[in-house]
């Protein structure tokens, strides 16, 4: 019987292959890495022939390990990397390296495209800002400066869709990827005949947009062999990263929301309708549920934060730790619970690689403001928590400043393991914080339910309360929540009075 499904992870340090059953039961992964090329300053670049291997390694060794044949296995499906740029031949092999989200090298190109198209006009399309992170820019970047590979390109794709047109034959990606290119009419459900005129564009050389659900190929027979599955297996297209982990989190619904912490973090929604901020300080996609969007917003340095101040400023914990065989953040938790709600009047600005939404300013730096002679490790470990926190709430007011309406937020991720953190989550948000039973396999667990909803394994999206249950639901300590009311304006204009002091220390640089 046909019972497995088998679930992709293309992230950006390798692919995570696993494996769930009929009942939505993690039975097993397996990790395989590749290498980013950074050939030049704000180049970013990996080769599809390593994310190919990396496929056909981890399916073979989590088979293997699982004892389960390649012809159990139901369907394929994929979660991948966002904002990429793949070039495909006819024979769906790749022209070039892939240049991937973090690459920023076109800025050239954004500034030629905001002449043809004001950017404010962008955003309303697609949702997003237009900006050298998305695939358009990119695309246009080897136009101008690789014109021939640019012209002998079939599809331009992502990562998943990639390996899904070796696969199958077939090239095509989803509305979630779709809406991560600046090409994405984010309402119409279509390709932007508005950008890709104003880009002079071949939309011919775009990709057909299907659901995560559908099923868009079987797996050839000239590359079963390769993979370890069975000629013919069923190919469920999957989504992006980002919003595999939205269903992975269980946020299917109107009113639902989850916390990503991990180095970065972010908070995203599902709505019926896109969120379009005035200020264009939050982005929306369109969600793996046909027919809804996912608002988000991203800060760069979440546990990042945490793990600098594990570095710089907990040393002793971390020294600890080693001799008792336990987590340095388990003891830094304990420390920080020494410390009040609202750290003694200490406040942490996150800024330490800048930041992107809300702020969207690369300048802004990281600070502690209100440091006095009382104030210990503890506060400094305590602020830096609730810093990060408060940086987060921006981005949720930002949302609930537009009508929306969010009734908890689900917590996944590396960093969703501390209950003190989930606590200060809680108290800051001002609603309960679920925490689910899966923290870190929400992304794959989100491509498995696409694919398992696919071919008609799982019954639906409900399927994920089966899938990822609530651990444990957290509430916000009405005392707390009084005093972190009154610091959050404070962290407000802690950040924007110090802007003239960002530009005068870049000034510096």
């Amino acid at each position: 019987m046909k019972r497995f499904v088998l679930a992709h992870d293309l992230g950006t340090t390798g692919n995570k292959a696993t494996l769930y059953d009929e009942h939505g039961h993690l039975i097993g992964s397996s990790f395989s890495g590749y290498g980013t090329d950074y050939a030049h300053t704000g180049w970013a670049e990996q080769n599809p022939e390593d994310w190919w291997r990396a496929v056909c390694f981890s399916t073979q060794h989590l088979l293997h390990e699982s004892s389960v044949g390649g012809g159990e296995v139901a369907a394929i499906t994929f979660s991948g990397q966002m904002m990429g740029c793949v070039l495909l031949d006819e024979q769906a092999r790749p022209l070039r390296s892939a240049i991937i989200w973090a690459d920023q090298r076109a800025v050239e190109q954004q500034a030629w495209l905001s002449e043809r198209i004001a950017p404010d006009e962008v955003y309303r399309i697609t949702g997003h800002r237009l900006s050298v992170s998305y695939s358009l820019c990119k695309m246009l970047w080897l136009r101008d400066h690789q014109p021939d590979l640019y012209r002998a390109t079939h599809k331009f794709v992502h990562a998943k869709d990639a390996i899904v047109a070796r696969l199958t034959g077939n090239f095509v990606t989803d509305h979630s990827d779709a809406s991560g290119m600046n090409l994405y009419d984010l309402e119409q459900g279509t390709w932007s005949p508005r950008i890709i005129d104003a880009a002079d564009l071949n939309p011919d050389q775009l990709p057909e947009l299907r659901h995560s659900v559908d099923v868009v190929g079987h797996v050839l027979p000239a590359v079963a062999a390769e993979v370890g599955v069975a000629p013919g297996t069923p190919v469920v297209i999957g989504a992006g990263d980002g919003m595999c982990a939205a269903a992975g989190a269980g946020v299917v619904r109107e009113g639902a929301a989850y916390n990503y912490v991990g180095s970065s973090s972010w908070i995203a929604l599902a709505t019926d309708a896109p969120i379009y901020d005035p200020d264009y300080r939050t982005f929306t996609w369109a969600h793996l549920v046909p027919g809804m969007f996912s608002p988000c917003g991203t800060m760069q340095m979440a546990g990042g934060s945490y793990q600098w101040t594990r570095d710089q400023i907990g040393v002793l914990e971390k020294q600890a730790a080693a001799a008792l065989g336990v987590s340095p953040y388990e003891l830094m938790n304990l420390n920080a619970e020494l410390s009040p709600p609202g750290a003694n009047g200490l406040i942490y600005l996150p800024y330490l690689l800048g930041e992107r939404s809300p702020r969207w300013n690369p300048r802004a730096r990281g600070a502690f403001i209100g440091l006095t002679v009382r104030h210990t490790r503890a506060d400094m470990i305590r602020a830096v928590l609730e810093g990060v926190t408060m940086n987060l709430r921006v981005i949720l007011e930002a949302f609930t400043a537009q009508g929306a309406q969010i009734d908890a937020m689900r917590v996944i991720g590396g960093g969703a393991r501390g209950r003190f953190w989930n606590q200060i989550m809680a108290d800051v948000y001002g609603v309960p914080v679920h925490r689910l039973a899966i923290l870190e396999e929400a992304t794959s667990m989100g491509a498995a339910l696409a694919g398992g909803i696919g071919v008609g394994l799982y019954p639906d999206w409900s399927m994920i309360e089966t899938m990822n249950r609530t651990a444990e639901v957290i509430e916000p300590n009405p005392a707390a929540q009084a005093v972190y009311d009154q610091v959050f304006p404070i962290f407000e204009a802690a950040y924007h009075a110090l802007l003239p002091v960002y530009d005068m220390i870049a000034a510096l640089d």
